[in-house]
Parts: C-alpha cells; sequence; structure tokens
C-alpha cells in the first residue's frame, strides 16, 4: 500500500509544475498590463515613468524563464505574492476564504450523500416500482435546472414566504441551509442515477448467483457485496465533484453572498488582482489533483485489484 501511495505521489510532480506552469502564463493571456493595474488599483497616475519603475521592481522586465523561475520558488516557500486590491499577502486572503468554501462544501456533500444514495439503492431493488419513477423525475429535474434558477426558489419559498432561513451571508447553521443545499442539488440526480445503474449492472453478475444459490439473504447480498462493488464509480464522480465545489462555487457563493473562495475569485478578475488570480488558480488546481490522488487511494482500499495492479 504505501508503495501504490508513493508511486502515485510521484505521478503528481509533473502534473503540479505542469499547472503551476500554465498559472503562471496567465497573467500574459489577461488583457492589461499588471503594472497599470498595480498602480491603478494605488490610485496611483500610469506614467510611463511609474510603469517602468515599476515593471523594474516587480521584476516584470525580466526574461519570462527568469521570472517563472523566481515565482516558482516563492511559492514553494508558500509565498504567492501580494493582493494588490487589499495590499495583504495571497496566501492568507485565501486561507481566509477557504474556511467558508470548506464549509459549504461539507454540508452540500452531506446533502449528496444523504439524499442520492439511499434513492439510488431503493431504485435499483424496486427497479421499474413507483420509487424508481420517482427517482428518475427528481433526477431529470436535478440534472436540468440551472443552479441560480433553484437557488431564487428556495430564497422565494423558503425565506420570503416562510420566513424559515435566512437569505445571505454567513453566520448560523441556519446560513449554511440553503446555499447548500442548491450546491448539492445539481450532483444529487446524477450520483442517484449512477448508483442505480451500477448496482443494477453488479445485481446479475455471476457472484450474485452464486450467493443466492447458498441462500444468503437478498438484504445481506445486497448491504454486503452489491453495494460496496457498485460505490467505486460513486466515489470516483464524487472525487472530481468535490474538486469543483471546493475549487469555488462561483454562482451559489454570489447568490448567497457567501465569502468562499469562488466569491474570492470573481473579485480578483473584476479588478484585474493579477496575483490573486494566479494564486486563486494555482490553489483550486492543486486541491482537484489532491481530491483525486484521495480517491485513487480509497478506490485501493475498496477494490485491492487495483493496488495489485500498481505495484506489479
Amino acid at each position: 500500500m504505501g508503495w501504490f501511495i508513493v508511486k502515485r505521489l510521484t505521478s503528481l510532480i509533473p502534473i503540479v509544475l505542469g499547472i503551476s506552469f500554465i498559472t503562471f502564463i496567465l497573467i500574459y493571456l489577461i488583457p492589461g498590463d499588471p503594472a497599470v493595474a498595480y498602480l491603478r488599483m494605488s490610485n496611483i497616475p500610469p506614467t510611463d515613468e511609474a510603469v517602468t519603475a515599476l515593471r523594474v521592481e516587480l521584476g516584470l522586465n525580466e526574461p519570462l524563464y527568469i521570472q517563472y523561475l523566481e515565482w516558482l520558488g516563492k511559492v514553494l516557500q508558500l509565498d504567492l505574492g501580494m493582493s494588490y486590491v487589499s495590499k495583504n499577502a495571497v496566501w492568507d486572503e485565501i486561507l481566509l476564504h477557504l474556511f467558508p468554501t470548506i464549509q459549504l462544501t461539507g454540508a452540500s456533500l452531506i446533502f449528496i450523500v444523504v439524499i442520492s444514495l439511499p434513492i439510488g439503492i431503493i431504485s435499483a431493488i424496486y427497479k421499474g416500482k413507483f420509487v424508481d419513477q420517482f427517482s428518475r423525475i427528481v433526477a431529470f429535474v436535478s440534472v436540468s435546472m440551472p443552479s441560480f434558477w433553484f437557488g431564487f426558489l428556495l430564497i422565494y419559498l423558503l425565506s420570503v414566504k416562510l420566513d424559515l432561513f435566512p437569505v445571505l451571508g454567513r453566520g448560523t447553521l441556519a446560513h449554511l441551509v440553503l446555499p447548500s443545499l442548491t450546491l448539492a442539488f445539481g450532483y444529487i440526480g446524477t450520483y442517484m442515477r449512477l448508483l442505480r445503474a451500477s448496482m443494477l449492472e453488479n445485481l446479475n453478475e455471476p457472484f450474485v448467483m452464486y450467493a443466492r444459490a447458498r441462500g444468503l439473504r437478498q438484504r445481506l447480498i445486497v448491504s454486503r457485496h452489491v453495494l460496496k462493488k457498485s460505490l467505486l464509480p460513486v466515489i470516483t464522480g464524487l472525487g472530481m465533484s468535490l474538486g469543483n465545489m471546493l475549487g469555488g462555487a462561483v454562482i451559489v457563493e454570489t447568490i448567497f453572498a457567501w465569502p468562499g473562495m469562488g466569491q474570492l475569485f470573481v473579485t480578483s478578475i473584476l479588478n484585474q488582482d493579477y496575483p490573486m488570480i494566479q494564486g486563486c488558480v494555482l490553489f483550486m488546481s492543486v486541491i482537484f489533483v489532491v481530491c483525486n490522488l484521495l480517491v485513487d487511494i480509497m478506490y485501493s482500499f475498496l477494490d485491492p485489484r487495483i493496488r495489485w495492479e500498481g505495484e506489479k
């Protein structure tokens, strides 16, 4: 198992280096001059002399590869630069907005697991029955309804009409319900149908027929043998979704004024805050890669054949 994790970690090094290079290059693809943007954010007239002096100070007059190596060296020391807007360290700003996003993602994940997995299991067991047809409708609505529209519906029904939850901001647990449910709703239908399809496929496998022939009860076959194998594609999907949600649920955070990573990223783009944009993109990408690594490790626990193939 240790060798499997080491191989996975080693394979991540070129991926992370590639991400860092693309992230660094982004600053040259975005329209505008970082020096001019910095001067404007500092309320300093962007004269030619001021722009030239600042480009020298920021090292923007150096060759591209030297700038990249210097930036990469600072990134390895967790120095992502200073924000042009707040004048605070980018790393500090990201950490400040990361916890609300983790909070929102964790609550959304609970909604996804609690709602989609039981319905997916029941739909597979009672294929073609009322529960299965109902779950099909829920899944269709879930994947086809835009999250911003569902969020506005929740605000109108549960906040404006029934006054059950606060509309905007972050504070108590009640503030967390509407944004996390909005974020989770788009994923619920997907995982519901994914688990149903995986379970139906495994229920027709020979090992299920042998288990029935041995006299095992249906509930035991499903819970101990079929469900464990059927969860593999769901875990893979959840790992990808977790990376997306942690990377920033931009629309949901904007609708509910949730001070997370998505809102920080949007604000930095609007303000042309280049170090913050670089920091956010790099951080989101690394989170996505780490989530996939955790999924790989969890996958090897659930299905040892993957670990053995990796160790050959």
